[in-house]
């Protein structure tokens, strides 16, 4: 009876473990487990049962799973009848829990002894109750050795008072993070972060004990340092720095720059200006709103940047010159060097390095003012002392020339007889006079210019004043079998010269070239181009492109030196001549090589309509 009425399953067996009767609770298992009595007990029931009568006790907790469940069976033995009470009872969840805590355990054992932070047990007081064995990595402690240990003996001095604050809000929250230095075994300090939290007394509420998991971050706190100091720098050197983002937008300048670009600081509420009001939040450290590239470069250096930011991020950097604008300021000259940086979290970005290069500038310009002065002063006392004797020599011949030359032509219309001979006659007669009368008028500027007296200079259409210089010239093309050709560029902005010596350097390069195409193709023809138009908006350029035999890169770097000459009976003074007229307008006289000859190019400085001059680029 009392087997029948037992809440946890039970069998009779007798001693070869055959079962003779069974309760209830045992039918409802077997009922709901849907498996036979053999199944339910343990698989060497028999040899249970025969050591249980043999050694007259009770084999207790005897584990045996079916399916998902656990079943913990106890063999008691009755030695008068020899028969056995198999008693089990369902031990799943207990066995379960047991399992879990020790693989819990076993998880928290294999991270604590392996975690590169260390763990650590403290007292409310901050006394070492334990610590994981990263404390010999970390600070070259074992754990047994920090037993015992107050945390503040190891803390640095000037942070011990911290462990005050610690503690106070570990009582109010229950959590406290700080970061502190701390001594190593070795005698230096490293600098470490500690979360701790508090465990408490489930029925007063006191902290019993603190649990802290502990890191080096003593590479980060240096790295801080780092960047500050480096901030620093950035903030007091006298270069222009400036930060951008992967777009090209501006995100920082540094002093230097805000200076140089006149970002001024802006007036707080108080309007004492001292920048501690508050700011737009697209101000920086209470300035002004960032400059835009737009507002800092004209159109083309900001393609030019942009398009160096490309490099940047192929290369790493990108260097270049450029002038920096803003508040419609005189346009700052630069050198600056454009560096491609990767954020920690792999966002791109860039810094450029500018040095302000006005001084820099201003030297040169001093240097080759100085230079151009020397080499002025130079050419002119040799071809001021030639000019006054060739003009003293050739004034009285040609004054003859154009004398006899109008006495031959009044005589001539004197003549009875008007036929074609007489007619060719007097138009050679009156090219003389022209002719003559120019030289004279240019030997008469010359002597003027090179004397520093002040040249004639007009308002002039350049393409007019080229026509004319073809003009003098073509009767020579002409004897020479060389074709003028011209390109003339229509509407092209007015020069500001003296005519009669520009139409002497222009005559001066088209004999030149006319004598080049002589040397080269003979009597066989040949052709010389004249080409004018307007080169960077602000300059008219004159080019003669003859087809000769050319020259070599070392006597074209020598080709406008005074008295350097290529033909056996020239002077060499006709280009450096020519190039000092130029300069003496403001422009440039220049030569270069092309396959099939040398092309002389003038650059003429353009004027407005209302008579400015551009600036040069």
């Amino acid at each position: 009876m009392l087997l029948y009425n037992d809440p946890q399953p039970g069998a009779v067996l007798d001693a070869s473990a055959h079962p003779l009767q069974s309760n209830q609770a045992l039918q409802h298992l077997l009922g709901e487990l849907q498996v036979p009595l053999i199944q339910l007990l343990p698989f060497n029931v028999a040899a249970l049962v025969s050591a249980s009568l043999r050694q007259q006790r009770a084999i207790e907790d005897v584990e045996h799973q079916v399916g998902e469940r656990i079943l913990l069976w106890s063999f008691i033995p009755e030695l008068a009848s020899q028969q056995v009470l198999a008693r089990g009872r369902d031990a799943t969840r207990e066995r379960r829990s047991v399992k879990e805590a020790a693989e819990a355990s076993r998880l928290y054992r294999l991270i604590t002894e392996n975690t590169s932070d260390m763990i650590s047990h403290h007292s409310p007081d901050g006394t070492f109750l334990d610590a994981s064995p990263a404390a010999w990595t970390l600070l070259g402690y074992w754990p047994e050795q920090l037993r015992g240990i107050q945390t503040k003996h190891l803390l640095h001095p000037e942070d011990r008072h911290r462990l005050f604050t610690a503690r106070e809000e570990l009582e109010i929250t229950g959590r406290h993070t700080m970061t502190y230095r701390i001594g190593h075994r070795q005698g230096h300090y490293l600098w470490f972060e500690t979360a701790s939290h508090a465990i408490r007394d489930a029925y007063s509420g006191e902290v019993i004990e603190v649990v802290s998991v502990s890191r080096d971050v003593t590479a980060r706190v240096k790295a801080e340092e780092i960047r500050h100091r480096l901030a620093d720098v950035i903030e007091a050197t006298t270069d222009l720095v400036l930060f951008l983002d992967g777009q090209g937008d501006l995100t920082y300048i540094n002093q230097a720059a805000r200076r140089a670009l006149w970002v001024e600081p802006s007036i707080n509420r108080d309007g004492d200006g001292d920048g501690d009001g508050d700011g737009d939040k697209n101000t920086q450290h209470g300035q002004q709103p960032l400059p835009t590239l737009n507002s800092l470069l004209d159109d083309s250096s900001r393609q030019r940047l942009l398009d160096g930011l490309e490099t940047a991020r192929e290369q790493g950097a990108w260097r270049a010159e450029m002038y920096l604008h803003h508040h419609h300021r005189h346009a700052l000259p630069v050198s600056l060097v454009l560096l491609s940086h990767t954020a920690a979290d792999g966002v791109r970005y860039f810094s450029v390095v500018a040095r302000d290069m006005t001084e820099r500038e201003l030297r040169e310009s001093q240097l080759r003012r100085h230079q151009e002065e020397l080499a002025h002063a130079s050419r002119l006392t040799t071809m001021g002392e030639l000019a006054s004797g060739i003009a003293h020599e050739m004034n009285q011949p040609l004054a003859a020339v154009v004398n006899y030359a109008g006495a031959s032509l009044r005589y001539l219309k004197r003549l009875p007889r008007q036929d074609q001979v007489h007619d060719k006659v007097a138009e050679g007669l009156t090219r003389i006079t022209l002719h003559a009368n120019h030289a004279a008028e240019v030997i008469k500027r010359l002597r003027a210019f090179l004397r520093k007296g002040q040249p004639r200079l007009q308002k002039l259409d350049a393409n007019g004043v080229i026509s004319h210089a073809l003009m003098l010239c073509q009767w020579d093309a002409n004897e020479k079998q060389v074709q003028l050709l011209t390109e003339l560029q229509a509407a092209l902005p007015d020069i500001f010269v003296d005519p009669v010596l520009l139409e002497q350097v222009l005559i001066n390069l088209l004999r030149n070239a006319i004598d080049a195409n002589r040397e080269r193709h003979g009597h066989s023809g040949s052709h010389v181009t004249v080409r004018s138009y307007r080169c960077q908006e602000n300059w008219v350029c004159v080019q003669v492109i003859d087809h000769g035999p050319g020259l070599s890169e070392e006597r074209l770097a020598q080709i406008f030196t005074p008295f350097f000459t290529s033909k056996a009976d020239g002077l060499g003074l006709g280009l450096s001549i020519s190039r000092t007229l130029v300069e003496g307008f403001g422009g440039t006289l220049e030569a270069q090589s092309h396959p099939d000859g040398l092309v002389f190019e003038c650059r003429l400085p353009a004027i407005h309509a209302d008579n400015t001059f551009t600036d040069k680029q």
